[in-house]
């Protein structure tokens, strides 16, 4: 197949595989489990750990699809580049820039968690301004080079991790022992007196799917990183491998306990579930605890967002599916010019903070969902024409091949079509079923003209 130097000319393999393993584990872990959770839990029910683990074996089905792609041709800009390759240069144009856009549209929401939880220790300090500081503090960390983003993201991604895995045994330590319960055991009953396993039926966990998928957004950094990893045909599969555990640890692990411990009705009652958890048992300042925690997954979610618009753009450049302008590198071999052009947007986050309504934050994660669906459908379709590109010695000698490949990739495809027709019955996610055909539409009049 045709080489992919030219795409990662100038970039250096600064990543080690301790900074892909938390990269990956960090964006799989957003500020949607810690207090996003509870919107999920509502529609579900106890069943909300089934629809993790349904949409976890699909999340698993993109990945490997996108790590079968990655190991055998290792890219900065990844799936777009592929896409680019394989379908069409309008395909990796659209791809390219509805993840920028995702990315963007993400970013404003993560720095606007930040003011709203730094607000919540120092209520004197506008809102604006801890989003303006968490802006230039990321940036000037992706502006140094790849390696500080790498350190960065791996202790933002440890402290989430940390946290976790503190909430798992302390939920284990009640459920079994009665810790904070008077030493007597939680039993399992929760899980079922409460109108049933799934209260509201079937249609409350396909609902719940669409909230499911889109806390997974940010799992396929992980391909971002190839272009940069030390040695990507080791690293990437050993990461991606790891991605069906970390969902059944850190998201059906934790979301059980929940549902084990306290009546799924009144989890994220009164805030937080972690913080529920964490006074249930005593530990003092258990919601200072969680803040601290928000705070730092939203920094580590705008900072792998930070990271892969530049290197989206970067890549879009080489392609020619954008301005030559962001093919310059900085002397840190950083592509600054794209991570400058994306926080330049971002400075709107900062104005919205001003004048931000509730309901925006469900308008975003509606808009998110639609970018991140179209950059998995294309994934899997790129995919799809890759294998068929290849010669039956070739497909033999791939390294890391998607199981049960061809009806994996099909099955995929059909559920995430199915969350898109889900989302019309959301009310606040509908919104994203009209803004994504007009992107779409802008894309392409805009590629059009491009290539005119």
């Amino acid at each position: 197949m045709g080489s992919s130097h030219h795409e990662t000319e100038g970039l250096k393999r600064a990543l080690s595989s301790r900074h892909i393993q938390l990269i990956a584990l960090g964006g799989a872990i957003g500020v949607g489990l810690f207090y996003g959770s509870s919107a999920t839990i509502k529609l579900a029910g106890p069943a909300v750990v089934l629809s993790y683990l349904i949409g976890g074996i699909v999340i698993f089905t993109i990945m490997r699809a996108l790590g079968e792609m990655a190991v055998a041709e290792p890219v900065s800009g990844s799936f777009s580049s592929y896409a680019n390759r394989y379908l069409g240069p309008f395909a990796g144009y659209l791809t390219g820039w509805t993840y920028w856009f995702m990315w963007v549209v993400v970013g404003m929401a993560e720095i606007t968690v930040v003011g709203v939880y730094v607000n919540y220790w120092f209520p004197d300090i506008p809102q604006w301004v801890s989003a303006l500081v968490a802006l230039v503090i990321i940036t000037a960390v992706n502006l140094i080079n790849v390696k500080a983003f790498g350190e960065f993201e791996f202790w933002f991604a440890m402290i989430k991790i940390v946290a976790i895995v503190g909430m798992l045994v302390a939920g284990l330590a009640i459920i079994f022992f009665g810790f904070g319960n008077g030493g007597e055991a939680v039993g399992f009953e929760n899980l079922w007196v409460h109108g049933g396993f799934a209260p509201n039926g079937l249609t409350g966990i396909l609902l719940s799917l669409v909230m499911v998928m889109f806390s997974f957004g940010g799992v396929e950094l992980v391909g971002i990183t190839a272009g940069e990893a030390e040695n990507p045909q080791r690293t990437i599969p050993k990461a991606i491998n790891s991605v069906i555990w970390r969902i059944l640890i850190f998201y059906i692990g934790a979301l059980g306990i929940m549902m084990i411990l306290f009546p799924w009705d009144q989890v994220g009652a009164e805030g937080s579930p972690f913080v529920q958890i964490f006074d249930h048992i005593g530990i003092p300042g258990a919601a200072h605890i969680i803040n601290f925690v928000v705070i730092t997954a939203a920094l580590s979610s705008f900072n792998s967002g930070l990271f892969s618009t530049g290197r989206m753009l970067y890549n879009l450049s080489l392609q020619n599916n954008g301005p030559k302008f962001f093919g310059k590198l900085n002397k840190a071999s950083s592509p600054s010019r794209g991570i400058l052009f994306s926080s330049l947007f971002l400075l709107v986050a900062v104005f919205l903070n001003y004048v931000v309504p509730e309901k925006v934050f469900i308008y975003i994660s509606a808009v998110a969902t639609v970018a991140v669906i179209t950059s998995w459908t294309i994934i899997l379709l790129t995919q799809l024409k890759f294998r068929k590109a290849r010669t039956a010695e070739e497909v033999r000698s791939l390294a890391f091949k998607l199981p049960f490949y061809p009806f994996s990739s099909w099955f995929a495809l059909a559920f995430l079509a199915m969350v898109i027709v889900l989302m019309a019955f959301i009310e606040g996610m509908r919104v994203a079923l009209f803004v994504g055909p007009v992107w779409f539409v802008i894309l392409y009049v805009g590629y059009k003209m491009k290539r005119n």
